[in-house]
């Protein structure tokens, strides 16, 4: 599986830095994701919805530690890129 678009869209809060939609293959979106700025740098979190017991839970999330590993380089390379591009403006 490959990943041929990832779209962020930046936001300037605390924590969360941006909202990432990601396309694997040209044919399957994935919305939602975000960028987070944690204790140990950035990282990406996947879409979730709140539970009644006020947890949350991914409604999407790879399976394996590779493809989350994938996902995470190519949304931090993005949300960079797209941190850069909005500098020079």
């Amino acid at each position: 599986m490959e990943i041929t678009e990832v779209r962020v869209r930046l936001r300037n809060e605390e924590r969360l830095k941006g909202f990432v939609n990601v396309t694997f293959d040209d044919a399957f979106v994935v919305r939602g994701m975000k960028v987070i700025s944690g204790n140990n740098g950035y990282f990406v979190a996947m879409p979730s919805r709140r539970l009644p017991d006020g947890s949350h839970q991914d409604v999407a999330h790879p399976v394996t530690t590779e493809m989350r590993r994938q996902i995470e380089e190519r949304v931090l390379q993005a949300y960079e890129a797209e941190l850069e591009a909005h500098a020079k403006v």
